[in-house]
């Protein structure tokens, strides 16, 4: 009975400090770390973003980058914070596909953080240089199968979304291409550029301004629907029934985060995106805005961890 009594009044206690804890947040900075160097897709998004919560909440977002192991050493730093809603992270699909990559990790996926909120999805191009002899997936597949071990494409790197996307290609279409990774999307594109490689499958925010310049072509996207920003591109869906993949943006809190607090977070983000000036600037560059609940943003979390799971298996991808 005393015991009970005891509980009681500790989950009494906890559930009024997160209660106090939200209704007082934030009173000061937010750190918010970015898994990739400035200037990529994460960095497009964060930086609009930040600045929007700034606004909303009138504290300074700050955004620290911590680049490495696919995002692994940002991850690890988020599992060690204090859980008080001052220490996010911004993952990308490869926090699914590192627990299948990686032998191990210095954190656990599901245990070690509490998700906020699904801020984005971001569908993939299949760009090509000028010379490829495809201009369709139709073509692709035909010339893929007709020329065995002459297309090749490009990545970010071995285990890559770039990488396992094409391998899902691969897979559901039968078409040989010998996978050549870099290191960086950086480098990939240039090799691209330079026609070094026939094909990637990248973010569309970062190969779009190279198709508009005319300097690469538009194959396909691989996203539910046409982009509106390549309305006369097909989906890769049109040809190769099923195939979708996207990349995607969430934010992380660590786990004991007050409950209160995530969901405090989750609807200041999901109102951030929801303004029109920063859902246009988003939309821009290919982003698709959601905010979502903290609940649904876990079970999504869930389903990429089968997805890209299968996805590493059928590839044979593996880091050291």
């Amino acid at each position: 009975m005393i015991r009970s009594m005891l509980a009681a009044t500790v989950l009494g206690l906890a559930a009024m400090s997160g209660a106090h804890a939200a209704s007082t947040y934030p009173d000061k900075p937010i750190t918010l770390l970015i898994p990739y160097p400035p200037g990529g897709s994460a960095d497009m998004l964060a930086r609009p973003l930040g600045a929007e919560l700034q606004k909303k909440w009138g504290q300074p977002v700050v955004l620290e980058y911590k680049p490495g192991a696919g995002g692994a050493i940002a991850s690890a730093q988020l599992a060690r914070a204090k859980p008080d809603g001052y220490t996010l992270l911004m993952v990308l699909a490869a926090h699914a596909i590192n627990p299948s990559l990686y032998p191990s990790l210095p954190y656990d996926t599901k245990k070690d953080f509490a998700p906020v909120s699904l801020v984005a999805t971001l569908p993939m191009l299949v760009a090509a240089p000028l010379s490829t002899p495809a201009n369709t997936i139709p073509e692709l597949i035909a010339y893929g199968k007709s020329h065995p071990g002459k297309l090749s494409f490009a990545s970010a790197g071995n285990g890559n979304t770039s990488h396992l996307a094409a391998e899902m290609f691969k897979n559901q279409t039968g078409v040989d291409m010998m996978h050549v990774p870099y290191k960086g999307s950086g480098p990939a594109v240039v090799a691209l550029l330079g026609g070094e490689v026939s094909l990637m499958f990248d973010s569309i925010s970062t190969s779009l301004p190279q198709v508009q310049a005319g300097k690469l072509k538009a194959i396909a996207v691989t996203g539910e629907r046409r982009s509106p920003l390549l309305p006369d591109v097909p989906t890769v869906a049109e040809s190769v029934p099923g195939f979708v993949v996207n990349g995607w943006y969430g934010v992380l809190a660590p786990a004991g985060t007050p409950p209160a607090v995530v969901n405090a977070l989750s609807q200041g983000i999901a109102q951030a995106v929801a303004v029109p000036a920063l859902k246009q600037q988003l939309a821009g560059y290919g982003y698709e805005t959601v905010g979502s609940t903290p609940e649904a943003f876990a079970s999504h979390i869930n389903r990429e961890l089968q997805t890209w799971k299968q996805a590493v298996e059928r590839s044979g991808a593996k880091v050291n």
